[in-house]
């Protein structure tokens, strides 16, 4: 038997660290766990431990449990967080969450900003549809007072003011018209320039 020379040790492998986990991961694993559920396969007590789990997962370690005796989706391995979702696909919801993810939209003539600002950030532990909703919601605030500084700033110039007319009336409008489609669980998707939050 050769003898290990102990001025060179030998050198073990180095574990690779396993990356974090995005929004996005968490919530393909969570509309897996609502696709068993709607089909049987996990009861609601199940569901919900599952669920609490999968939005308090920070690697993909923890999400494989969760889905690992679970029948695949059509097309794909259940909740494989390398697959992002189709934005223009609305995730599925049940009715609580489209009026939580309602009032996401209908709260800003109430509390502007910070209505969607709280419900967003305790989307985590509710769904994703409510998350997508809060902070689309949560952009379009702060599109109008962007675009509405900008136009004050420029006041004197025609453009700003007709701007500024057109973001005064989405105030009004939109939430509302918002409010309607996540009650019917529609991908609600404001009209703007740009968005400040994105989705991992």
């Amino acid at each position: 038997m050769a003898v290990q020379d102990r001025r060179y040790p030998v050198r073990r492998p180095q574990e690779q660290p396993q990356l974090r986990l995005t929004h996005a991961d968490r919530d393909a694993v969570a509309e897996t766990l609502r696709e068993a559920y709607s089909l049987g396969q996990l009861d609601e007590e199940e569901f919900d431990q599952r669920l609490d789990l999968a939005m308090r997962a920070k690697v993909r370690a923890d999400l494989e449990p969760l889905t690992r005796d679970l029948t695949p989706a059509p097309g794909g391995t259940p909740g494989n967080p390398g697959e992002k979702a189709d934005p223009g696909t609305p995730p599925s919801s049940t009715p609580v969450e489209r009026v939580v993810a309602a009032c996401a939209h209908a709260g800003n003539y109430f509390f502007p900003i910070v209505a969607p600002l709280l419900i967003f950030l305790a989307s985590d532990r509710i769904s994703p549809y409510v998350r997508r909703q809060a902070m689309e919601s949560l952009n379009f605030q702060l599109f109008c007072l962007i675009t509405g500084l900008g136009s004050l700033l420029l006041f004197w110039l025609v453009v700003p003011l007709v701007v500024t007319v057109f973001v005064l009336l989405g105030l009004m409008i939109l939430p509302a018209v918002a409010s309607l489609a996540a009650l019917m669980g529609r991908n609600w998707r404001y009209p703007m320039f740009f968005r400040l939050l994105k989705d991992d």
